[in-house]
């Protein structure tokens, strides 16, 4: 098994492509490992010491370290986990533990603005996104702000601020004149 690595915009993130299906569809998120139990693939890279989140994509395994620890450390250590799990038989989500489009859901007058911006954030956003190891959700809509969850590489990416600012908020204010500002929540 070769897993090859790409940096992110996020230095305190890696992109780990193991050459086969991490997920079928949508993304989980472990930004701690109190949430890994729902993946023994994630509690096998919170094993190695420096790790602070995992987030799967279809085809990714993203890891965030801890700013206190070098990449040349811990990247051996997590190729290590990360081929081990897939040498293991085991399953990357337990039984059970559903991945989810990452959308929150939305009742309410604005439905139908609600389905545009969330297809808008599936088609031109997320895979452009994904490509840099992270994912953006939709998290809420209220008197045309617009609410977006950031997870793997955009957590906490110095580029992430500009990204939501000049990227997502004009190209949504451009196709949905409702939306007039993106803001991100933690």
């Amino acid at each position: 098994m070769f897993i090859q690595t790409e940096s992110t915009p996020n230095p305190a993130t890696l992109k780990f492509l193991p050459g086969q299906t991490v997920l079928e569809m949508g993304t989980a998120d472990f930004p701690s490992p109190e949430g890994a139990e729902a993946s023994p693939l994630a509690q096998r890279v919170f094993a190695v010491e420096g790790v602070t989140g995992v987030f799967f994509g279809t085809d990714f395994v993203t890891v965030t370290k801890a700013d206190t620890v070098e990449w040349d450390h811990i990247k051996p250590a997590v190729l290590g986990a990360i081929m081990e799990h897939y040498q293991s038989g085991q399953p990357v989500m337990a039984g059970g533990a559903q991945q989810s489009s990452g959308h929150a859901e939305h009742t309410g007058e604005d439905g139908e603005i609600v389905g545009q911006i969330k297809e808008l954030l599936d088609s031109r956003v997320r895979p452009a996104v994904a490509q840099d190891g992270g994912d953006i959700t939709f998290h809420g809509f209220d008197k045309g702000v617009v609410y977006l969850h950031m997870q793997g590489a955009c957590a906490g990416c110095p580029s992430s601020t500009l990204t939501l600012k000049m990227g997502i908020e004009n190209l949504l204010r451009h196709y949905i004149p409702e939306v007039t500002e993106v803001r991100p929540v933690a």
